[in-house]
This record gives structure tokens, C-alpha cells and sequence, in this order.
């Protein structure tokens, strides 16, 4: 019976918009008689599908905000589409975006049919400003996808400052993005003890791009850093970003050498070592037997990285060392984790992980009186001091070494263009 009221009153309101319709045409029709080859004026009936198709709503727009956790297919599924149709539409969008890189903020639109069962038409996310991907239904079933970019033109940034309270919170008040600024302490990790090696009023300098709209407009993004330099009480480092042939990006030393060694100086962000290796009193047990690996005091929850690549050999609960993980390297070689508060997603015995991949979190669990990372290195099962477990670095030569040189030199005349401007226009990648 509803729905009988629910059509009775759509029919209404179709009919009496055919009826306002008809005196404006009988009203033409005085003023300007149709001939003979024009045939007779429309009628009511016969405006009356036109009339229906201006009511009928069409697709419908939507936007899906994505929230913590989310992710593309569930936001598809809550919206109502069906599990197939938001297969089809992520794999389109997948030949062009990596949909688990979606974040908290991206917003999400989708067209869909406004039928009873709705249909995905379309999806459109903006993974960074000025970049469009978009998937499209089309008529057999099938989906096509396309990539938009905006008009940009592409700059040289330099931001420098001095370090006070901190390198991370020194770089992001110069203007490093926050993310660009973790990386290069990632980076700069395979060479510095930031507990040790760095002091106030150290310096540095950062060489990235930037894009902006062209003509100068608003900013709509940062690409990479090109250039750093850190400069401590007792020496001074560069670092350039290189592409090799092959097309591989990895981090070099002002004289070609690979920054990039087997294994990370410090496996997490921001941390200070509270327990180096040797003898020592346990904290716990009240005396004196050897610390086999390096702690990091940092807070819960502090994500910790794979000091190099390798397979997880176990990722489980073992005694006084609590939540704990262990890696094996090449030759013979194998790190340890401990104390962690939770293991990082996926991470399990067989998997194999990369250098700097999270593996788990900062904790206290085991025997442990506070959070921090306990590190190990064992080299054919003997434990040795993680500060000193590195190996001799690759030096480039040749071509690459040439074409090296080649960069450095463009960036260093480039740089001459700030003693007026913070940014200098590069030319297009």
C-alpha cells in the first residue's frame, strides 16, 4: 500500500508538470504558427518522457572519506557495492596506484547507477595533489583506467637551520615535509649515532623539489630529496640522491661511495642508547653478566626497522626477552628484537623483509624495566657489537661514476640561484 502511495504521488507530480509544460506551448503557437512542414504542436502525452527524464535523478555522486583502518574495498562494500563490481573497479586502479597506500584524509569519489540495486560507474581517488586516477565502468562490463596530472612546474627548495632539540623537529621548522624528514634520518641512520654524534648547533642543509601549479601557483607537492649535508662538530656529511641505469635510486657519499651497508647503525627513529655491549649489573637479576646486544630507550609504540634484508626466522614470545624477533641475514649472520609490545602486521617465520621494513613496535614485555628495543647481532652464533658489525661500502665507477659527477655539478650551479630566492625553477622531469 506504501508503495502504491509512493508511485500514485510521483505520477502526480509528473502529471502536473505536463500540464504547466502545455500552455507555454499552446502560447508559441499563437504567437508563431507552425508550418505546415513543422507538423501539428506537441501535446501533452507526447512532452511527457521528456518531462520524466529531467525528474529522474541519474547517477549518483559520492564521497568516501578515508578513516584509520579503512581500506578501499571495505569502503566500496559499506557503500553499499557489490563485492564483484569493487574488485573489477580496484584492479583498474591498480595498474596506476597502490591502493593500500591510501591514508587517513584521502577522500574517495564514486559514481554509482540510481537503480535499486546500485552499480559502480566510477571511481576517482587524488592520491597527491594534482594527480587524478580514475576507473570507468564501461558499457560490456569492463573497466578502463586513466591517470590525470595537472598542470606543474617543478623547483629547487633548499631548507637549512641549526639543530636545537632535535634533528626531526629542527628539519620540519625549516620547511622539510615531515615525511621527507623521517627518510633522510632513515638515510642518514647507516652513518650517524644520533645519541652520540650529534650535539646542538650542529647544521644542515636539504636540496629537494617541490611542484607547484604553473605559473607559480599553489604548491602541490614535494618530490625527493637530492642533497643533504649534516654538519657535525668533527666532520661534515653529503649525501646525493643517484639513479643508476637500471634505473635503482640508492644514496651515495660526496665521493661515489653507497651509503646503503648490510645492516643499520640504530633499527628505529629517534631513539637513545641507555645500554651499549658488554659487561654489565642487570637491571633486573642485580648482577654482573654480559649485555649481548645494544638497547634503545624510546617510547611504546615506536615502530622498529630490519637492520637489513633477510628472512624472519621467528616472531613469538620467548622468555626474558618478551616479544621477540629474529632475522636471518648472508652469511651466517642473524639479529634479534626484543621486549617489542605487538609484531607489525604480516610479519611471521618465512617472510622475507627488506632493510628498513617495519617488523614490530617498541615495548617492555619480557624482563625488561621500561620500553626500550634490546638489539642483538650474532655472527655464526656468537653475539658481537652491533655498533661495529659493518661492512666495507660499494664505490661507483665508470659510467655510473661519470654520470654521478655530471648531477652533482648541475645541482651545485642550480644551488647558485638562491642567494635571491629559496626556490629555483628546474626543468621538467
Amino acid at each position: 500500500m506504501a508503495e502504491f502511495a509512493i508511485h500514485s504521488a510521483a505520477a502526480a507530480q509528473t502529471e502536473a508538470a505536463a500540464e504547466e509544460v502545455v500552455p507555454v506551448v499552446q502560447t508559441a503557437a499563437l504567437t508563431d504558427p507552425p508550418s505546415a512542414e513543422d507538423g501539428p504542436a506537441p501535446t501533452a502525452e507526447a512532452l511527457l518522457p521528456m518531462v520524466t527524464a529531467e525528474i529522474d535523478p541519474g547517477p549518483q555522486q559520492r564521497v568516501l572519506v578515508v578513516s584509520r583502518g579503512d581500506t578501499l574495498a571495505g569502503l566500496l562494500s559499506d557503500a553499499g557495492i557489490d563485492d564483484g563490481q569493487a574488485q573489477m573497479a580496484i584492479a583498474s586502479l591498480s595498474r596506476r596506484f597502490r591502493p593500500n597506500t591510501l591514508r587517513p584524509g584521502h577522500e574517495i569519489a564514486i559514481r554509482v547507477s540510481s537503480d535499486e540495486s546500485p552499480s559502480l560507474l566510477e571511481v576517482e581517488i587524488e592520491p597527491e595533489a594534482g594527480r587524478t586516477i580514475r576507473a570507468t565502468r564501461q558499457p560490456d562490463g569492463g573497466w578502463t583506467d586513466e591517470e590525470t596530472l595537472a598542470d606543474r612546474d617543478r623547483f629547487l627548495v633548499r631548507a637549512e637551520g641549526a639543530v636545537d632539540g632535535g634533528l626531526f623537529p629542527a628539519m620540519t621548522r625549516a620547511g622539510v615535509p615531515a615525511g621527507m624528514a623521517l627518510s633522510l634520518i632513515r638515510i642518514l641512520g647507516h652513518q650517524v649515532d644520533f645519541q652520540r654524534d650529534l650535539q646542538p648547533g650542529d647544521r644542515f642543509s636539504i636540496l629537494f623539489d617541490r611542484f607547484r601549479e604553473s605559473d607559480g601557483g599553489d604548491v602541490l607537492g614535494h618530490g625527493q630529496i637530492l642533497k643533504a649535508s649534516l654538519t657535525l662538530s668533527d666532520r661534515t656529511l653529503e649525501i646525493w640522491r643517484h639513479r643508476n641505469r637500471d634505473g635503482d635510486v640508492d644514496w651515495y657519499d660526496a665521493q661515489g661511495r653507497s651509503l646503503r651497508r648490510s645492516f643499520l647503525r640504530t633499527p628505529l627513529d629517534g631513539a637513545r642508547i641507555s645500554s651499549g655491549f658488554g659487561r654489565r649489573s642487570h637491571p633486573v637479576l642485580g648482577y654482573t653478566r654480559m649485555h649481548q646486544g645494544i638497547d634503545f630507550a624510546a617510547p611504546t609504540g615506536t615502530p622498529v626497522y630490519a637492520a637489513g634484508d633477510g628472512t624472519i626466522v621467528s616472531a613469538k614470545r620467548e622468555g626474558g626477552y618478551g616479544l621477540l624477533v629474529r632475522i636471518r641475514h648472508a652469511n651466517g649472520v642473524q639479529t634479534r628484537y626484543a621486549h617489542l609490545s605487538r609484531f607489525a602486521r604480516g610479519i611471521a617465520a618465512g617472510r622475507t623483509v627488506r632493510q628498513g621494513s617495519v617488523i614490530g613496535h617498541v615495548g617492555s614485555t619480557g624482563m625488561s624495566t621500561g620500553p626500550h628495543l634490546h638489539y642483538e647481532v650474532v655472527v655464526n652464533n656468537r653475539a658481537v657489537n652491533p655498533a661495529q658489525h659493518v661492512q666495507p661500502p660499494v664505490r661507483l665507477a665508470g659510467a655510473e661514476l661519470t654520470a654521478f659527477r655530471t648531477r652533482q655539478r648541475q645541482l651545485t650551479g642550480l644551488a647558485a640561484g638562491f642567494a635571491t630566492a629559496n626556490e629555483v625553477a628546474l626543468a621538467p622531469n
